[in-house]
């Protein structure tokens, strides 16, 4: 285990010269992006209808580009679920996050494209765990599992072409299996829709594995980490009493700030 630690230390952290090369150069790190963007997009019925394949500016954009509402898109949305291609990007689209109501109480279907995976969420990850273990190289991350606390969501069929969830259903059913090899839990346990029966299971299932990071929305993972005390009887109510080997929580969603204290209070730490 120590060799697949040390291998993918290496591997991640030669991404943080390229993270370096963005933080240097911000400006021709956007430009780069914007031009990718709009010349892949450039042969979709949006792309064609502002003339992507000409612009070669910003200010082109914003001057050819109208702001456009969810409402405003819903059309094309709308075309790409029931199985267009080439709508609003390149290509099939199949998967489809569902957001909690907001607008006149209606849940939004964003599109999630396979580019949006692999180059948006999932190298997001990936870069948290080179910045992570650049500022650590004593880390033994890969030594253990690690423990992502997901929403309660299911995925779901929505027809013949198209499936939803939430955002992080979506991302557990489509993580890479080179990445499931170091997940503490199964995708069929992650994705249980009742919360409690996926807390219970959850719990039960890693009490006795060596789980080195977790990774989460503040609120769910202290659930969960309650949960854990419950089930093994740990008074002292150090979760490094129950993995010893824990160094580390990931967390996203919301403000971290008005959980600093509980966390400290579960996770103690000198650092």
């Amino acid at each position: 285990m120590s060799l697949i630690n040390s291998l993918a230390s290496w591997y991640l952290k030669k991404r943080v010269l390229q993270i370096e090369m963005f933080i240097d150069h911000p400006d021709n790190t956007q430009m780069e992006v914007f031009n990718r963007l709009t010349q892949t997009a450039s042969n979709t019925d949006w792309g064609k209808q502002y003339g992507y394949s000409e612009m070669d500016s910003i200010r082109q954009y914003q001057e050819q580009v109208p702001i456009s509402s969810y409402e405003d898109l819903f059309p094309h949305i709308e075309r790409t679920l029931k199985g267009e291609k080439n709508v609003l990007w390149p290509g099939d689209i199949r998967w489809f996050s569902k957001s909690s109501g907001t607008t006149n109480d209606k849940s939004k279907f964003i599109p999630v494209s396979q580019e949006a995976l692999d180059d948006c969420h999932f190298k997001g990850g990936k870069d948290m765990l080179a910045l992570y273990l650049h500022n650590r190289p004593d880390s033994q991350l890969f030594t253990g599992k690690g423990l992502p606390i997901s929403g309660s969501h299911q995925v779901n069929r929505l027809n013949e072409h198209s499936y939803y969830g939430d955002l992080s259903a979506v991302l557990i059913q489509n993580t890479p299996h080179v990445f499931n090899l170091f997940r503490a839990t199964s995708k069929k346990v992650a994705l249980l829709g009742d919360w409690e029966t996926k807390i219970q299971a959850i719990a039960k299932d890693v009490l006795n594995k060596n789980i080195t990071n977790m990774a989460g929305v503040p609120t769910w993972t202290l659930v969960m980490i309650n949960k854990i005390f419950e089930i093994a009887g740990i008074e002292s109510r150090n979760l490094q009493d129950v993995w010893p080997g824990l160094e580390c929580f990931f967390h996203g969603g919301v403000s971290f700030k008005p959980y600093r204290s509980q966390f400290d209070a579960v996770i103690p730490s000198d650092t």
